[in-house]
């Protein structure tokens, strides 16, 4: 997908995140339901979600810069943290609000009215989910992705709150309100605390996933048997780009152009592969014992001790 079709992506997001906030809420109001307000609640950080997903992409789609060589893919990753921290919190606003309703149950009202306003929200959500995932997926853009999980949780908890509100209804047992709310509330931080992790986890340069490693494998193998050797092979993901970096070993006595001409097709192969890759590649004889010196990383120097 082009970057003006994401961020156009992205503002729908935002609206949609504005109706489903106004339909729950007027459920929530209809019906004094506290796990419905459970539900209005999450949507608040979905909506704060949505808007600094639109910020990020916006500022992931930049070009490299004198200070970002790099470019500034991982900015993705801040939005996921910032989502998965908001998630955090709407779990403990929840349980904040459920628990003295636990303690001291109140009967609903307008049960059938507030669930049909409910239930149009819920497939709101549900509709822009599975369009956010699709289009993650497709563009690889770990934000947009992070959004659709968001919102299928939060259809999957909605559809939960409206049978357990209409189990009140039908059962007369007012307590089970608050003590839905509180499992939505346990749910939903199980979602933040994983994507939190997810962050974490792209910025401390995690590397491609199994399946494009495999690919990539696949490629090297078919060079490998014509007599060509690579090692320090290396991967990592920024958001929407990948970065793979590897040693070629060639016989010593190659020009420089034949050595040239090798590294290009073997970086053209793996682009065709990984789509948005940016691949590195370094020529070293394979007779010379110092080409294997240098595969592993080395480690981080220590600080200079002040005199």
């Amino acid at each position: 997908m082009s970057h003006q079709a994401l961020l156009r992506l992205a503002r729908i997001a935002i609206a949609a995140a504005v109706a489903v906030i106004g339909l729950k809420l007027g459920a929530w109001f209809l019906t004094g339901s506290v796990g419905l307000l459970s539900d209005a609640v999450e949507s608040l950080a979905n909506l704060a979600g949505a808007v600094v997903a639109y910020l990020m992409l916006s500022l992931a789609q930049r070009p490299p810069d004198e200070e970002h060589r790099f470019g500034h893919s991982k900015a993705e990753y801040f939005s996921t943290g910032f989502e998965g921290s908001l998630i955090l919190v709407a779990s403990g606003g929840i349980a904040w609000v459920a628990l003295p309703r636990l303690l001291d149950p109140q009967p609903l009202s307008s049960v059938g009215l507030g669930l049909g306003v409910a239930f149009v929200a819920t497939a709101i959500n549900f509709a822009m989910a599975r369009v956010l995932l699709r289009s993650g997926r497709e563009s690889g853009s770990i934000t947009l992705e992070a959004s659709g999980h968001h919102l299928m949780t939060d259809v999957w908890t909605s559809l939960g709150i409206l049978a357990g509100v209409g189990a009140v209804e039908f059962t007369g047992l007012d307590r089970l309100d608050p003590i839905i709310a509180l499992l939505v509330a346990v749910y939903i931080l199980y979602t933040g605390l994983r994507l939190l992790r997810r962050a974490a986890s792209g910025l401390l340069d995690s590397a491609l996933p199994e399946g494009d490693l495999a690919r990539i494998r696949a490629v090297l193998e078919e060079y490998e048997s014509k007599g060509i050797r690579f090692h320090a092979f290396r991967t990592r993901t920024a958001g929407q780009r990948s970065f793979i970096s590897m040693h070629v070993l060639v016989p010593g006595d190659w020009t420089v152009k034949r050595g040239h001409d090798l590294a290009e097709s073997v970086e053209e192969r793996i682009r065709e592969q990984i789509k948005g890759s940016t691949v590195f590649t370094h020529i070293e004889p394979i007779e010379d014992p110092a080409s294997f010196r240098d595969r592993e990383i080395p480690p981080a120097r220590p600080p200079r001790r002040r005199p």
